[in-house]
């Protein structure tokens, strides 16, 4: 069953944060994901939340998923996410 990760990023240093922009895709698709939205523009309909930056990841499972969240190739790059910016990821497994 496919599992989706859902970011809500704010960038707060984008100079610090480009250089995870540049090579976090090739960690995504070695694990089997891929990117469904990055960053486009958003519109709340209902409801309270006010989205930054909205980055939707589908992989083909959440072992998958958490694999690659996990993965020694990802693991400098979360450094440079979490020192350049700031947000949530939550994991949804799909139907």
């Amino acid at each position: 069953m496919a599992a989706y990760l859902l970011v809500n990023i704010e960038i707060t240093d984008p100079a610090g944060f480009d250089a995870y922009r540049k090579a976090v895709g090739a960690t995504i698709t070695a694990h089997g994901g891929r990117y469904l939205t990055r960053g486009g523009p958003t519109e709340v309909l209902e409801g309270e939340w006010m989205p930054k930056r909205v980055v939707i990841l589908e992989f083909p499972d959440s072992a998958r998923l958490k694999a690659w969240y996990n993965s020694p190739e990802y693991r400098p790059l979360m450094d440079i996410r979490k020192r350049t910016s700031k947000g949530d990821f939550v994991v949804i497994d799909g139907v």
